[in-house]
């Protein structure tokens, strides 16, 4: 166990993230368990704490009276370099105990900026970051989460990938870990490895060989034991109202990113928005019923104290039931001064009505996600929604008396012109004017926020060849030249940022030396603006001698063997070839929930179906 000297904590900043003994914190004796887990997220305990996947498998692990389950997030860099003057290991934030005597370290992997924090929170626990390299001694380093999807640049150093949801994984690897070590641990870490390989949605990268055509292109990945599939392929949890939910989560002492209940409705999306790596992976819809949502919501209230639940999902007002859990739910809470919120709303969907009673306690400004600044552009990404749509969303909410609108955009998507970038200006104004017309005066504030689009791996996008950042930088310039209103607001990206981020979303094994390299170099935190090093990456590329514009920029043809081919999320490639061709010709494909099958083979492929409680009502 570890003992933190007062004087260090009082040295860095937010104390509190390293203090532990949280409400709801589980602290159970190792030696009266089998098996112990240090879950991870490789960023900072703000985020970390926010991260609700987390939060879930830290309830069903401690549950689970054979094991014990503890956090653990990236120190931040004031907390590091005490941690490496005074010699003090990364240890989890319950028993204080290092990571390395853990069973097993699990790291959520969110997106692909983090994979530098996931070699140096492994550096500060004193576990050889090489799989290779790793003995009995060492715990077994785990990850899963939407980048798993594509773990290829980040192989060498996990000894394994869970693909899918983990509630319906982790119990079985668990189970299989428990067994191994009962067992005397039989061909010692390899035959532990065997046995998960054997699980459903287990992915061993060091089972798999990999080779390259004289091109760069991947020539054949080859599984090379016989426990090792072929393909691995999702898991997906069928009825989510049979599983368990985290209704009893940590409560920080500080504030985090989310510092509220979050209330999953439902997982999935079947909008079909074709840059969107979510709504590929976790296809298909599946809602929970009004009753174990108001179930599942009086426990969060009555254990963790908050005084606002967030309605999350990937598109929260797509929910069939929503007017009714909106109502359910003000009717039980308002008075106790526990307000509703929904952090992300479709601009077809949208009612203002619904904004109000979602609003009744406290009152927020309003967010929505045109993507596109043009029609033709939005029917591209198959967006789905209109112009009249916003016009008369942001009309309705101007009546209600709200004045600050957020729009959210992407530049860099395919078939891009200046003109649909422009578009995206055109539409700020327009939404300025609407104001003057219907209160006769100005006073409307715009945010624009735009984001660099990159392309990610399993979706209709895949094969397209990202914007240079030269591209893009122009693109910024360009729209920043025609939003000269200080009536509104200009936020972007660093189009370095989205490169790199585009590099390794569709990289495969040759890029983990590269991340060696730039961990070494110093990169860490890249997602942090302040801490992000171009220059060290771009020094770490030129010494590996590997070029990242292959990975980025560079357009695949559909025979092309992809670095995450073995990898399925259940979703036919026919229907991302048909659904890129359909971008193209600007062509529209309705969502299959409320209009026709799509044919995307999830449900079939799968044996899942899709669950909307409105249509069997």
């Amino acid at each position: 166990m570890i003992k933190l000297d007062p004087a260090v904590i009082n040295r860095v900043t937010k104390p509190a993230r390293y203090t532990g003994n949280e409400l709801n914190s589980v602290k159970k004796d190792h030696a009266s368990v089998k098996v112990t887990v240090a879950l991870a997220l490789p960023d900072v305990y703000e985020v970390g704490m926010s991260n609700l996947g987390l939060k879930i498998l830290y309830q069903i692990l401690n549950d689970r009276t054979d094991t014990a389950a503890e956090r653990v997030y990236a120190p931040w860099v004031d907390m590091e370099a005490e941690m490496r003057a005074h010699h003090i290991p990364l240890h989890t934030l319950e028993t204080f105990t290092p990571v390395k005597d853990f069973d097993m370290i699990g790291f959520s992997l969110q997106y692909e900026m983090i994979y530098s924090n996931v070699l140096n929170m492994l550096d500060l626990a004193g576990i050889p970051l090489m799989t290779a390299e790793r003995d009995e001694r060492h715990p077994f380093v785990i990850g899963g989460g939407p980048c798993a999807y594509n773990a290829e640049p980040v192989a060498d150093f996990f000894d394994l990938l869970v693909i899918g949801e983990g509630e319906e994984v982790i119990e079985d690897v668990v189970a299989v870990l428990a067994s191994w070590k009962e067992d005397g641990k039989p061909d010692g870490r390899s035959g532990f490895l065997k046995r998960a390989a054997k699980i459903e949605g287990v992915y061993v990268p060091s089972f798999y060989d990999v080779s390259y055509q004289a091109d760069g292109t991947i020539a054949a990945v080859t599984p090379n034991c016989s426990e090792a599939k072929p393909a691995i392929i999702k898991r997906v949890v069928k009825d989510l109202n049979d599983v368990k939910f985290a209704t009893k989560p940590v409560v920080p002492y500080l504030d985090i990113v989310h510092d509220r209940i979050m209330l999953e409705l439902f997982r999935g999306c079947t909008r079909g928005c074709r840059f969107c790596q979510a709504g590929v992976l976790y296809r298909p819809v599946r809602e929970r019923t009004p009753e174990k949502l108001f179930d599942i919501a009086e426990q969060l209230v009555q254990n963790t104290g908050y005084n606002e639940i967030s309605l999350t999902s990937l598109s929260s007002a797509d929910y069939s039931h929503l007017r009714e859990i909106v109502r359910g739910l003000g009717e039980r809470f308002n008075d106790k001064g526990v307000s509703v919120s929904l952090p992300s709303l479709r601009i077809d969907s949208f009612s203002i009505e619904l904004a109000q009673e979602v609003q009744q306690v406290r009152k927020s400004g309003l967010t929505f996600a045109p993507e596109a600044g043009t029609q033709r552009l939005r029917d591209v990404i198959n967006k789905g929604v209109t112009e009249q749509d916003l016009e008369q969303a942001v009309g309705a909410a101007f009546r209600q008396g709200w004045s600050s609108v957020k729009l959210y955009f992407m530049i860099g998507l395919p078939t891009e012109t200046d003109e649909d970038v422009l578009g995206i200006a055109d539409l700020a104004y327009r939404v300025l004017n609407l104001y003057k017309e219907i209160k006769g005066r100005r006073g409307a504030k715009v945010t624009v926020s735009v984001s660099s689009f990159v392309p990610k791996a399993h979706t209709a996008f895949q094969w397209y060849g990202q914007n240079s950042t030269e591209e893009i930088e122009r693109k910024q310039q360009l729209l920043k030249s025609r939003l000269r209103d200080r009536s509104i607001s200009f936020n972007y990206h660093d189009s370095r940022t989205s490169f790199l981020e585009g590099v390794f979303s569709r990289g495969d094994r040759r890029l983990g030396k590269v991340l060696l390299e730039a961990w070494r170099g110093g990169a860490k935190f890249d997602g942090w603006s302040e801490y992000f090093k171009y220059g060290v990456w771009m020094e770490a590329f030129e010494k590996c001698g590997i070029d990242p514009h292959f990975y980025a920029n560079r357009e695949r043809n559909e025979a092309e063997i992809l670095p995450w081919q073995h990898i399925s999320s259940g979703v036919d490639k026919s229907f991302l070839v048909s659904e890129y061709q359909q971008a193209i010709q600007e062509c529209y494909t309705p969502d299959c929930r409320r209009s026709t099958c799509s044919a995307c083979g999830v449900c079939p492929g799968l044996g899942v179906e899709v669950l909307d409680w409105g249509m069997q009502a």
